[in-house]
């Protein structure tokens, strides 16, 4: 008589190939949050150069830095503001513009603090200060900071 031939995959086959196939996409996504901290990075460290050149442009008209970037929107000529709202361009950081080390108005100091989905990425908040020096509250793990 005939034999029989089996057809098809057998159950631990196939759960050997889900279990392989489930480590693949763990690693993928493991990988890929830490590339998208890294992109997002990036929101904040622009915002934070360009509130530095309002601060900048700032210092020329009035001899002293701000100490809001709403202030420096509202001291821009024709009513147009040198910045946008005090929250970078995606929302992943928080603007906020102090007074330097100094303890007065010819420093400042710019903190990007991190918010949304950037909450938990290692670097934290990212500052530079009227000398142009960058720093960060976290650290590097995740590529450089800055």
């Amino acid at each position: 008589m005939f034999k029989r031939v089996a057809k098809g995959f057998t159950l631990i086959e196939l759960m050997v190939v889900v279990a392989v196939i489930a480590i693949l996409a763990s690693l993928a996504y493991y990988n890929y949050s830490r590339y998208a901290f890294r992109a997002r990075r990036a929101d904040g460290r622009e915002m934070l150069m360009r509130v530095a050149a309002a601060q900048e442009r700032y210092f020329t008209n009035y001899n002293r830095y701000a100490t809001s970037p709403t202030a420096i929107t509202d001291a821009a000529p024709n009513g147009l503001g040198f910045l946008p709202p005090a929250e970078s361009e995606k929302g992943y950081y928080a603007i906020a513009a102090a007074v330097g080390p100094s303890g007065d108005v010819q420093t400042y100091l710019l903190t990007a603090t991190a918010q949304n989905a950037q909450t938990t990425d290692t670097c934290r908040n990212l500052t530079i200060n009227s000398l142009g020096l960058k720093d960060r509250s976290g650290n590097d793990d995740n590529g450089a900071c800055w």
